[in-house]
């Protein structure tokens, strides 16, 4: 019997545990969620046959340890910062690693000994990272298999609220980990346009947003995504005249955020002056900004209300977070939205081309959410297809290669997650 262990059971692994619970069935696996939350894990593993639940601390590798010893396959989707603690062991145990978060230095260090070792760590394998990718490469791979050649490459990805959910002024709904979305964007940005290489620091991301509209997936307001240099080559668009990675949201939303970042409340290394006693003391620096637009988004919040801040919190992003955890919380009835989008515009020969590839899905529920399917299911699947050995790789790798990219997205398809394409 072949045992997968699962670190992390928050809002992302819904879908991902339910994949996994019927492959186990189906195989005769067994799954092990682990998990610091006792209450997380009863509800969701509950009534799930073939699972079975392990109450952790990340931060005390004794009680997890056991667990990738006798794994035959690790799943991380805790935090970024803790799946180095997670990989190491993984090493030390030699096991096969499988994560949805980006490369960070942590683990791209251990790119030698994962080789060495013969081990298969494939990182970046949810949305985005990841259906993003692979999405992204089967048109790459097309257009340079017909002779073309690339010029101009944009990729979009939003989480939003689906439309029959969208009843508050910042038109947005927390369907992933509230922490991320508090600090969305504080690694900066780096992209090419028209052959200009530009950098924007954290403070100026949300000053910096474009629109983008398609058929497809509508109309939004978007911001620059991470470092998206580091991408043209692993694309193979090292010599494209644009190449830019980026994050969907409601132009409201910018607009407001952009004058909570630029104020500082989404600071997390600083601790709050014991002066602070409640939560119109702790947003003083956002007054300065208030005009006739923003004032119904802060209201909407509670920014300026005279309630003490809470308890135990240390930095300006816990506060923010117990703030819009509240506010941005999903209703049990309520839907959210996953909007995918890339831009191509390539020549074959001496004739222009323009191409988009929209993805929209919308989710069930607050619990089967459209980010919780398409975080998960890239996973459970390239699970599925490293236990049958249908994926043989080995090394340090992200979802670029047909070997994964090919049957991934093939049964992603059979989900409902699937592209439109128009070419013009």
């Amino acid at each position: 019997m072949k045992n997968i262990v699962l670190f992390g059971a928050g809002k992302s692994a819904t879908c991902l545990i339910d994949y996994l619970s019927r492959s186990c069935q189906e195989n005769q696996w067994m799954l092990t969620v682990a998990d610091a939350n006792a209450d997380v894990l009863n509800k969701k593993l509950s009534v799930l046959p073939a699972v079975q639940a392990a109450q952790v601390n990340v931060q005390n590798p004794p009680e997890w340890t056991p667990l990738i010893e006798k794994a035959d396959l690790v799943i991380s989707l805790l935090p970024p910062a803790l799946h180095i603690l997670i990989a190491r062991t993984c090493l030390l145990k030699l096991k096969n690693l499988l994560t949805a978060s980006y490369i960070d230095a942590g683990i791209e260090s251990l790119q030698k000994e994962i080789e060495a070792k013969g081990l298969l760590f494939l990182c970046e394998m949810g949305l985005d990272p990841g259906i993003d990718h692979m999405s992204a490469m089967v048109l790459i791979d097309r257009i340079h298999a017909g002779n073309g050649h690339i010029s101009s490459f944009r990729s979009h990805t939003g989480g939003l609220v689906a439309p029959e959910s969208d009843d508050n002024p910042w038109h947005y709904k927390i369907s992933w980990n509230p922490r991320n979305v508090v600090r969305a964007g504080s690694a900066g940005a780096i992209y090419k346009e028209n052959r200009k290489i530009t950098q924007i620091g954290y403070q100026h991301i949300f000053e910096n947003t474009g629109m983008v509209s398609d058929r497809w997936a509508g109309t939004y307001a978007f911001y620059p995504n991470r470092d998206a240099l580091a991408y043209m080559p692993i694309y193979g668009l090292e010599d494209a005249d644009t190449f830019i990675r980026t994050t969907l949201r409601h132009p409201d939303f910018c607009r407001g955020w952009k004058d909570i970042v630029a104020s500082g409340l989404t600071d997390d290394q600083q601790p709050i002056s014991a002066s602070v006693k409640t939560i119109a003391d702790w947003s003083q620096s956002l007054r300065s900004r208030l005009n006739g637009f923003n004032r119904p988004l802060f209201d909407f919040l509670g920014l300026f209300e005279n309630n003490p801040l809470p308890k135990g919190v240390y930095s300006s992003a816990d506060v923010l977070q117990q703030l819009i955890e509240k506010k941005w919380e999903m209703r049990e009835s309520d839907k959210d939205m996953i909007v995918m989008l890339h831009e191509l515009e390539y020549t074959v020969g001496q004739k222009k081309h323009s191409m988009k590839s929209s993805l929209v899905v919308i989710g069930e529920d607050h619990l089967r959410t459209a980010m919780a399917k398409t975080v998960g299911l890239p996973l459970g699947i390239a699970a599925r297809l490293v236990l049958e050995n249908k994926i043989q790789l080995k090394g340090l790798h992200i979802p670029i290669i047909p070997e994964i990219y090919l049957p991934v997205l093939k049964e992603l398809d059979q989900h409902g997650i699937r592209f439109h394409e128009t070419v013009s």
